[in-house]
């Protein structure tokens, strides 16, 4: 059965190609699907160009907001690339979103796929990936219905969201700044372009909403990052053995290279413990090194509470990690940067310049400090009271300060 849907998918995706972009589309992409089996270094291009050539920023279209029912109920769509298991993006998304569906709101998710696929190809991934999301999955491609919020969730989402005819405020759920994925050229202006669009940003941490309303005058609140307590907490009488490293090649934001570089000066120091990696494959580190590749967040839990300390990097925006490292009380070594520093503010959180000499020094600094039972402790109390419903309830008071209610 999963066959045949795979071989229903790809005969959609094909269909949809030659209908939109013609039989000659098809070719290139066929041979680039080619290239890449030989290793080249090829991919489909991260926006619909359709998309960007119907954008004019200068003339955007008329605001309509449908008037709000009695009882208070708004209706939202959001607009998303296809949701992945383990994202920590869309992870984000889906909690603001099922908070707005515990008050009563109406959510849709539209999906913006730029390989072809419809929504209901990727619908079963995403009732299993996020079972608490009520809403329906469609497909922005087929038009959106009015609502009283549109958001953006990323820079590609952000053109549909400027082009639809559709009612509703458009907002921005602005997890990272988006430009700083490419090097400075043509998709890093495109992702610059979307903060111009006229949208209001809703972004995750301080750093993100200051960097936005001041460097590109885009109206911006943030919220707070939340830690999920329920899945990452402190298990009392664990014995820790190691560190641990979040690699991720295909994020260049996260700097893998200098990290790996980090723990092999950290192994050589200290050959009695363990080198622990997860996020991708990576092979080999030396003798005590344990290749988890991608694991659920359940054992990730385990995993931390395993290690006296765990080295994320973030050349961007911070991610979830340093936060669920201290609920587990594993001490997060991050790299010394103002958009860390803003929005973690933690005083258990250890800071380095990003020289694989510093990090390792920082690694060494958290193994060997004294009574590690009670910073573990200290450090999983540090986190215990942020909750991701605060970041919910900020949402829904910028809805209804932006819609007049």
């Amino acid at each position: 059965m999963r066959v045949v849907q795979q071989l229903q998918r790809r005969a959609h995706q094909v269909s949809r190609i030659v209908r939109e972009q013609g039989v000659r589309q098809l070719g290139a992409r066929a041979l680039n699907n080619a290239a890449r089996r030989f290793g080249a270094d090829t991919e489909v291009f991260p926006v619909r160009l359709e998309d960007v050539r119907a954008a004019d920023l200068a003339a955007p279209r008329p605001l309509v907001v449908p008037p709000v029912p009695a009882d208070g109920k708004l209706t939202v769509n959001w607009v998303s690339t296809p949701p992945a298991p383990g994202s920590g993006g869309h992870t984000t998304m889906f909690r603001l979103v099922e908070h707005l569906e515990s008050l009563g709101h109406t959510c849709r998710l539209y999906l913006y796929d730029v390989y072809g696929s419809r929504a209901v190809d990727h619908e079963p991934v995403i009732r299993s990936a996020y079972p608490g999301f009520r809403g329906p999955v469609l497909d922005v491609l087929d038009g959106m219905a009015d609502a009283h919020a549109v958001f953006a969730t990323a820079w590609m989402t952000a053109y549909p969201v400027f082009n639809d005819p559709c009612a509703g405020k458009r907002f921005y759920l602005v997890q990272d700044y988006e430009p700083w994925f490419f090097p400075v050229g043509g998709l890093s202006a495109l992702a610059e372009n979307t903060y111009r669009m006229g949208f209001h940003g809703f972004t995750a941490g301080r750093f993100l909403a200051d960097k936005l309303r001041t460097e590109v005058g885009m109206p911006a609140d943030h919220f707070d990052f939340g830690c999920d307590a329920d899945r990452y907490h402190l298990r009392e009488g664990v014995a820790r053995d190691g560190v641990v490293f979040y690699a991720r090649r295909l994020a260049p934001r996260r700097a893998t290279e200098i990290g790996l570089l980090a723990l092999e000066l950290f192994a050589d120091r200290h050959p009695d413990l363990a080198i622990h990696t997860y996020g991708e494959k990576i092979g080999a580190l030396g003798p005590r090194h344990v290749d988890h590749g991608l694991i659920s967040p359940d054992r990730l839990n385990d995993l931390y509470n395993r290690c006296y300390a765990g080295l994320t990097l973030s050349m961007t925006n911070v991610s979830l990690v340093p936060h669920e490292m201290l609920a587990a009380g594993c001490v997060p070594v991050v790299n010394d940067a103002p958009h860390n520093r803003v929005v973690l503010d933690n005083d258990h959180v250890r800071y380095a310049p990003a020289t694989p000499h510093d990090l390792a020094r920082a690694l060494t600094d958290v193994v060997t400090a004294p009574d590690f039972a009670t910073l573990a402790r200290t450090a999983s109390t540090s986190v215990s009271s942020r909750s991701w419903d605060a970041a919910g309830h900020q949402l829904e008071k910028l809805l209804r300060h932006h819609l007049n209610l």
